[in-house]
């Protein structure tokens, strides 16, 4: 009996999505085809490789070590036999992408759309969700990323910067009155972003003092920024969510010559070494995309 790369990839998927289930779906098969390839790279290997307990799995340190060891041994396999065949070589395989809710559903999905024409025989996977995902062990090839990176062991390439706004419908100016300086904040509703403190994405130098209170919150700018045109309280979001109701003019942007920090707009990746052919080209592809003025602030 022996091993293929069918079967590591299968490990891996199962190392990755954390389930059975989860590989299964991301290779487009049967768990019970992942579970028998599972079962005979143990036994192949002599050693267990996750420990099975009332239907859930959990991988050993000896999955991990091995883990380690086979990714950029794979990436390479998986490197030689492209640069082989030539850069002409059309991609194939499954290309993940994780990204934020509001910015993939706005104006990630047409770039994607373009990537896929120019390769129609790689498969791509889009996940919108506002929650950073952990690309490597969730199995994503690549990701998109709003604000400042934190510290990690991602490769990341930024694509454009975007301000923050913040902002305010006629109505609720009207009703509670324009701010005209800094000092008068305190004294207006914000509407909140439940997954981050207000204090720890305020744009402003530390002497702008914060809104007072967070009337309504949300896990979305886009429901966000249409409290805001409803009249609820101010909202701080990037550009790239409000661009169209500043244009038509169902928001205001509040105090619009206070200085203000940018959002880096960034697309990160697993640090595999050689970076595979498909990335490489999706980066390359965002970048060309989004570089310079982004759509969305051209004429503002």
């Amino acid at each position: 009996m022996s091993w293929s790369i069918n079967d590591i990839e299968t490990f891996l998927s199962v190392l990755d999505a954390g389930s059975i289930s989860g590989a299964a779906a991301r290779l487009d098969l049967s768990k019970s085809v992942i579970s028998k390839r599972i079962s005979e790279f143990e036994a192949v290997l002599g050693v267990p490789l996750f420990l099975r307990h009332a239907g859930r799995i959990a991988p050993t340190d000896e999955a991990h070590a091995l883990a380690r060891r086979l990714r950029p041994a794979l990436a390479e396999m998986i490197a030689a036999t492209e640069d082989l065949a030539g850069p002409e070589r059309e991609l194939r395989g499954r290309l993940a992408i994780a990204a934020p809710m509001s910015f993939g559903i706005r104006h990630l999905g047409p770039v994607i759309a373009d990537f896929a024409k120019a390769h129609p025989g790689l498969a791509i996977s889009l996940d919108y969700d506002d929650q950073l995902r952990d690309l490597a062990r969730t199995g994503f090839d690549a990701g998109l990323r709003i604000g400042v990176l934190a510290d990690s062991t991602l490769m990341a390439r930024r694509l454009c910067e975007d301000p923050r706004m913040l902002v305010a419908s006629p109505d609720y100016l009207v009703t509670h009155g324009s701010p005209t300086r800094a000092e008068d904040l305190p004294d207006h509703v914000i509407i909140g972003y439940r997954n981050a403190r207000l204090a720890d994405i305020w744009p402003f130098e530390p002497a702008v003092p914060l809104p007072a209170r967070a009337r309504v919150s949300a896990n979305n700018g886009e429901a966000m920024r249409d409290m805001a045109i409803g009249g609820i309280g101010l909202a701080l979001l990037p550009l790239f969510i409000v661009h169209d109701a500043l244009r038509d003019g169902r928001l205001v942007n509040v105090l619009p010559d206070l200085a203000r920090s940018v959002l880096p707009v960034s697309v990160v990746w697993p640090p595999v070494r050689p970076m595979p052919r498909k990335t490489r080209l999706l980066v390359d592809h965002l970048a060309a995309a989004f570089s310079g003025t982004p759509p969305w602030q051209q004429g503002l």
